[in-house]
């Protein structure tokens, strides 16, 4: 058998951990074919088949699967030794990884990871924005950020950020021409925009007053995937918009759009920063965690910070 170099093994987990070769190649800095090239070279030095490659999807052989099952926890391993190093170092070096919803990703951990790159140079983040619930620890992630009921058990879990409320919002054009709703049940008279989740489900609207709890089916003609979109189509006069009211509070202030239903809005818990419940982490991933924890314990007359 030919030699092997142990980054076509990294290389080989990172196809199958992508689910192809061009997230594999994005994610690495290469070109698609690059990858596919040092995929071939190490099949053809096992002499063996590694992955199942259609037009559509990449996907490991059984001997692919064998491999993987060995592979995983000794790359850790190295990964571990080499990150290791770390405590002989003045600052952490590595790369942070996590996995977190746009809402969460765009007003709280992007401030946050931007002010701790600036105290450690040496450490690269990576913010991948997702509402699926997934599998951070088999997708190659460090941490991730979900509401509290959606943590596995295994996991450590940390508030970051305060309480999250929703908005309902819709410009003055279209209030003008529909009317306003007093009621959340008046908003199933009214053209609202719907958002679906990435499973394929659609977000429900909850409601609270007084101890009474309301949730409605919003209706209308216009279906999108993301808080931006929604608030741009809310600012078109394309409907009545329901949205946290971190991406609609500078819109409200200067009369872009007018917030509605103000007595009926429902606090939520925080995000949660989660990460696996194991000894080993990287130096990179600590020195990310204690900055967050530094952060929550500021004064609370201190430069906000989430």
């Amino acid at each position: 058998m030919r030699p092997l170099r142990l980054d076509s093994l990294e290389i080989f987990e990172d196809v199958v951990r992508c689910g192809g070769f061009r997230a594999a190649a994005l994610g690495r800095g290469v070109s698609s074919s690059a990858i596919s090239q040092s995929i071939s070279v190490l099949e053809e030095a096992l002499g063996i088949r590694l992955l199942n490659r259609t037009t559509r999807s990449v996907a490991p052989t059984e001997a692919g699967e064998q491999l993987l099952e060995r592979l995983r926890p000794a790359l850790h391993d190295i990964r571990t030794a080499i990150d290791d190093l770390n405590q002989h170092r003045e600052s952490p070096s590595g790369t942070v990884r996590i996995n977190a919803p746009g809402p969460a990703a765009d007003h709280i951990l992007c401030p946050l990871t931007f002010e701790f790159m600036k105290l450690y140079p040496d450490v690269k983040v990576e913010i991948v924005s997702d509402a699926a619930i997934i599998d951070i620890v088999e997708q190659g992630f460090d941490a991730g950020v979900r509401f509290g009921n959606q943590l596995a058990q295994d996991m450590i879990a940390m508030p970051i950020g305060p309480p999250l409320r929703y908005a309902i919002v819709a410009s003055p054009d279209y209030l003008r021409e529909r009317g306003r709703p007093v009621s959340p049940r008046d908003l199933l008279q009214h053209d609202c925009i719907r958002r679906r989740f990435p499973g394929g489900t659609m977000v429900t609207w909850k409601f609270e007053k007084d101890g009474e709890q309301l949730e409605i089916a919003p209706q209308g003609r216009l279906t999108l995937s993301s808080a931006h979109q929604e608030l741009q189509a809310a600012l078109a006069g394309s409907g009545i918009a329901h949205l946290l009211e971190d991406y609609v509070g500078d819109d409200v202030e200067h009369g872009r759009v007018i917030e509605l239903l103000c007595e009926w809005k429902q606090t939520l818990p925080s995000w949660y920063l989660y990460y696996p419940n194991r000894r080993h982490m990287s130096a990179a991933m600590r020195a990310f965690l204690d900055y967050i924890r530094n952060q929550k314990s500021r004064p609370a007359n201190a430069a906000f910070i989430p």
